[in-house]
């Protein structure tokens, strides 16, 4: 099983080579092994990448994400095809009903604000009670919209009253950052599952191609949130987005055993096709 991340983060050509990806800076090569690799980030604007090698990237299903020049996650190869039965996936996926894909969402939500709530118990925020009561509080749907307000109470809490979502803070950088690694970690498993990334079963922005990732990556935004809350004093550089990568690599206990976050994230949005398509009981639709 693929297991690296691969940060090309100064001027390069990288190409292919007998399996290998080669990455020639200056008089240095390094080699490493198509099969070992999960992810690649480019984080140069002064990297040549051969057509070759991104065919290979895209048959060995190795993620791709290109920043710019502010270092800043703004694209990924995305493949057109990258399962044999995408069509009957795709046909599926269209079939889903609303009653179905409000149910899962409000799973989702329950998921999510259990995960703040957890959060916030860790760090002895007395908001935590508060934010825990909005789990039973969320209808089919979340009509109610119980998951934008845990939101306001559990960021307050987290960050601070003066904190805002999008106002372009050190924190609210690092927390961008690591969520669009996030939603790129999620929109690969989510085509390697045949199925595409705009339908969304909540979010339905028309300029939105990921809004089924936007879906699925919700109940794992905690685990971004909880790296930069404890490492908010930090500046925020290339060591600090390396640290922000291996999350990745961590593990953590799902389903009384312990994965890397990125198999979990590959379990839970399978796990997700298969309630949608009535193969799974919501009852196991769990964290």
């Amino acid at each position: 099983m693929s297991f690296r991340t691969v940060v090309i983060s100064k001027q390069s050509k990288i190409s292919y080579k007998n399996h290998f990806l080669v990455v020639k800076q200056d008089l240095d090569e390094k080699y490493v092994h198509l099969s070992e690799i999960d992810t690649i980030i480019v984080d140069s604007i002064s990297v040549s990448i051969s057509s070759y090698l991104l065919k290979e990237i895209a048959d060995n299903k190795i993620n791709i994400i290109f920043c710019d020049e502010k270092h800043n996650p703004f694209g990924e190869l995305q493949l057109f095809y990258s399962r044999h039965n995408s069509s009957k996936k795709i046909t599926e996926q269209i079939k889903w009903t609303s009653k179905e894909k409000d149910t899962v969402w409000s799973y989702i939500v329950k998921n999510k604000i259990n995960n703040q709530a957890r959060l916030l118990k860790k760090i002895k925020s007395s908001q935590s009670k508060l934010v825990e009561s909005y789990i039973e509080e969320v209808k089919i749907g979340d009509k109610t919209n119980r998951e934008g307000h845990a939101a306001k109470v559990y960021f307050n809490a987290l960050f601070g009253k003066k904190f805002v979502r999008g106002e372009g803070s050190s924190i609210d950088i690092a927390l961008n950052y690591g969520y669009a690694i996030l939603l790129s970690t999620v929109n690969k498993e989510i085509v390697n599952n045949g199925y595409l990334t705009q339908l969304g079963i909540h979010h339905k922005n028309e300029f939105n191609p990921y809004n089924l990732a936007c879906d699925l990556m919700e109940p794992f935004r905690v685990i971004i949130d909880s790296f930069v809350y404890y490492n908010k004093d930090r500046e925020f550089d290339s060591k600090y987005k390396l640290d922000i990568i291996n999350i990745f690599n961590n593990t953590y206990l799902y389903n009384k055993k312990n994965y890397t976050l990125k198999d979990i994230i590959m379990f839970y949005v399978k796990n997700t096709f298969e309630v949608l398509n009535n193969n799974k009981d919501y009852k196991d639709f769990i964290l």
